[in-house]
């Protein structure tokens, strides 16, 4: 299971009013007998700016090969697992949802089974949209510099000003799909005015789950299992990129998965993971 941007390892325990922590929801499945048994890791892939994508980046560091070629092995070894993709399974939501759509395209290998909780894709519709916030956030607060920006919010409580989020997850997410190989993040839009750069945003769009299933086609079709999910509510409309991505699957002949948009925003939909956790444990089962 991998976490969304700004989650962190030890966050998968916190636990909201009322509600039960996600280790303990899963604690209760296995117990009542509801879903296979099977050894369910956490993988924290935190950064200074945020997160990784579970990609490699010359922005943020090869996060994806720690994931595929550190963390599983590192599993394999220790536990007593079905060392085989077709028994092993990755899930996420938002940033984590990103990660668990294109980690097992890139390794079908490794991975057999995914699960995406309104997973970052249909870009042109999650990030497009906040570029012209970030613009105004960065002229009117940082005189159009990223760099003062960086400055202020280091120096003071994270996310104690309006427009934080926003201009974070611009610059994480540049770091993950457009960094250049010296490390330079480049941002697929001018920040004076929010204009697109057209060469940098194709380069997001090259990693843009929902465009990369007709290049991963072979490997989709491998896949025991597929679970997709969405609030229909979500701020940042993931659940149109869900319907998107379903969509794309079902074009390269993909038809047998899990798909449902239901009541919800983009937050407080941990209750979900359980649904998704058994899926993947029932299909990935030997």
């Amino acid at each position: 299971m991998i976490q969304g941007l700004t989650g962190q390892l030890d966050m998968w325990r916190n636990r909201a009013a009322f509600r039960r922590n996600f280790p303990e929801r899963c604690d209760e499945l296995f117990a009542s007998g509801e879903a296979p048994p099977c050894v369910v890791v956490w993988v924290d892939c935190w950064t200074s700016l945020g997160g990784s994508q579970f990609l490699d980046s010359p922005g943020t560091g090869r996060y994806h090969t720690y994931l595929c070629d550190e963390v599983v092995p590192f599993v394999d070894e220790r536990y007593r697992t079905l060392a085989d993709a077709r028994h092993r399974g990755i899930a996420g939501k938002s940033s984590g949802g990103y990660g668990a759509m294109v980690t097992p395209m890139l390794r079908p290998d490794l991975f057999g089974g995914l699960a995406t909780h309104a997973g970052d894709a249909l870009f042109e519709a999650c990030y497009q949209p906040g570029f012209p916030k970030s613009a105004r956030a960065l002229r009117d607060g940082y005189e159009g510099s990223y760099e003062r920006f960086w400055e202020d919010f280091r120096a003071r409580p994270a996310f104690s000003k309006e427009g934080d989020d926003q201009l974070l997850n611009d610059w994480c997410m540049a770091a993950c799909y457009s960094a250049d190989a010296d490390g330079t993040v480049r941002l697929p839009y001018d920040p004076t005015t929010g204009r697109l750069v057209g060469e940098v945003w194709e380069r997001w769009l090259e990693w843009d789950p929902v465009r990369m299933v007709s290049r991963h086609a072979e490997a989709l079709r491998g896949m025991r299992g597929i679970y997709i999910d969405a609030g229909k509510r979500d701020q940042w409309f993931l659940d149109l990129g869900a319907e998107a991505f379903r969509r794309a699957l079902e074009e390269i002949g993909v038809t047998d998965l899990f798909f449902e948009l239901f009541d919800a925003t983009h937050m407080g939909i941990d209750y979900r993971y359980p649904l998704s956790l058994r899926y993947l444990a029932e299909r990935l089962s030997p």
